[in-house]
């Protein structure tokens, strides 16, 4: 049996939220949709050759306050967003997120890729393989109901 590497495995997460795609895809693709639920500062240009920048501030349990961003490979409103990020470590890796309209709301699918086999490239993914599970939470709670973190 030949085994995988975990830095060649993509992580991979999907989340279905009782809204339309639209909603979703805005929520997730301009700064006011971001700082609504996840960042505080965010700015986002969500085209193709554009940039985003995602800022916390004072988040989660440590309290941490953070920048990261990279350029936007693909914007195809609502159904799919592909971007990268990594410009803080040097290293970008690349985040595709697929909106998927089914009965009764929208299935979003989460794709990043790209680490590669270093210590802290290991560390970087299993933090960001943890991190976009809780995002994707935290983004139906707020799509949904309103509830930011």
């Amino acid at each position: 049996m030949t085994s995988i590497p975990l830095f060649d495995l993509p992580i991979e997460h999907a989340v279905f939220v009782r809204a339309e795609p639209e909603r979703i895809y805005d929520a997730f693709t301009t700064a006011p949709g971001l700082d609504g639920w996840f960042t505080e500062g965010s700015e986002v240009q969500p085209w193709p050759g554009g940039q985003m920048i995602w800022r916390w501030k004072a988040w989660g349990p440590d309290r941490v306050t953070d920048t990261d961003g990279g350029p936007v490979l693909e914007a195809r409103r609502p159904e799919r967003f592909v971007f990268q990020w990594g410009e803080k470590r040097g290293k970008l890796t690349t985040i595709a997120v697929d909106f998927e309209r089914v009965e009764g709301g929208t299935v979003v699918r989460l794709r990043h890729t790209g680490y590669e086999d270093t210590p802290a490239e290991r560390a970087h993914m299993l933090n960001c393989a943890t991190g976009w599970g809780e995002a994707l939470t935290l983004l139906k709670f707020y799509v949904e109901h309103g509830l930011r973190y």
